[in-house]
């Protein structure tokens, strides 16, 4: 079996001089908790924050891709790239971890198709059209006002080119029309590499049952997100509840602009303690977001998309990439066969990839 998770956020916490060779207290992953969770690889995912404009995108995107290759370049007795399934299983029969990239947001791409080519050449093998925002690609799902209704004329040009280098779109975050018209016009499958399902969890960046049915019959994916706000409605109360995001927020802005600042590490890191600290969704419900795709749309349409490193909670049981075998524990009492946990793992998506 090799385990692959489909989105980690790791990369921005690179740029926050997190050593991955460490086994970092305040940290989803590293190289230590990957080992000791059994995954073989990950999609480090350049994370390009709604905010930045194409430019800013464009330049902060190659300085998260420096950040990972001097990462794994530093790490290369226990860590290499990988673009496809054989290049990953060569990595693991040599004991390294596999190291895939995607492009969160597509707004470094500006209107120049060339630059998917560019970001293909350096590895990156899918692209989230869009973050929190509408970009010139597509509406967002988070957008109140959509300004394309769905995929911009420049966003369907770029859907076809990527299908024609054979890079996946990605359709997590992006609003329902606009997943509409991806399934619409792409002539190859389409993954949702870290949501979960509206059915279970009543929330905009979640699918629903017809569009779960319609990404699986493209051949695609949905790869199921931890974020407990995804997994249980009820926990956006406790979280807004609370008052700590709000009061997060600034000692959060304050770590990113000066990480090394130790004072504001440590404050920023109990937050996250505080975060941590509220009642939270216990991880059995990623499984069952697993048995409700599974449900309706076959076992060959679903897998793992943490966004471990790129959300402020986690599930209770869950805390961090380490404890990824008690996920696999929990589905097989419910009577996943090997094979079945073989494709969950990371079998379906190898196969989209390919």
């Amino acid at each position: 079996m090799f385990l692959l998770d489909s989105h980690c956020d790791t990369p921005s916490q690179i740029l926050r001089l997190r050593d991955l060779a460490a086994d970092n207290h305040h940290a989803h992953v590293d190289f230590p908790k990957l080992r000791r969770g059994g995954v073989d690889g990950a999609f480090f995912a350049l994370y390009v924050p709604g905010s930045m404009d194409s430019e800013q995108g464009y330049a902060y995107a190659r300085s998260l891709l420096a950040g990972v290759e001097q990462a794994v370049e530093a790490n290369s007795e226990s860590a290499a790239f990988a673009s496809n399934a054989w290049q990953a299983y060569a990595n693991k029969a040599s004991s390294r971890f596999s190291v895939f990239l995607g492009l969160e947001n597509g707004a470094p791409v500006a209107e120049d198709l060339s630059r998917v080519k560019y970001f293909y050449d350096r590895g990156v093998r899918y692209i989230t059209l869009c973050h929190s925002s509408d970009n010139q690609i597509c509406d967002s799902c988070a957008s109140k006002v959509k300004t394309w209704g769905g995929l911009s004329p420049f966003g369907r040009k770029l859907v076809a080119e990527m299908n024609s280098l054979g890079m996946l779109v990605d359709v997590s975050h992006i609003s329902d029309e606009s997943f509409y018209n991806v399934i619409e016009c792409s002539s190859r499958p389409v993954v949702a590499t870290h949501s979960c399902c509206r059915a279970l969890c009543d929330h905009p960046r979640n699918m629903t049952d017809d569009m779960i049915r319609a990404l699986a019959s493209s051949g695609g994916v949905i790869q199921i997100n931890f974020y407990p706000l995804f997994l249980d409605g009820g926990f956006e109360k406790i979280l807004s509840d609370s008052g700590i995001m709000e009061r997060g927020e600034p000692v959060e802005s304050a770590f990113i602009a000066d990480p090394a600042d130790d004072a504001k590490r440590a404050a920023w890191n109990r937050i996250q303690d505080e975060i941590q600290s509220l009642p939270r969704p216990s991880f059995r419900l990623i499984a069952d977001h697993i048995d409700h795709v599974v449900e309706i749309a076959g076992i060959d349409h679903v897998g793992i998309g943490s966004d471990f490193d790129g959300i402020e909670v986690t599930p209770e049981g869950l805390e961090d990439i380490s404890m990824m075998p008690k996920l696999f524990e929990v589905l097989r009492g419910r009577g996943y066969s090997e094979t079945d946990l073989e494709k969950i793992a990371g079998g379906n998506f190898f196969r989209i990839l390919g």
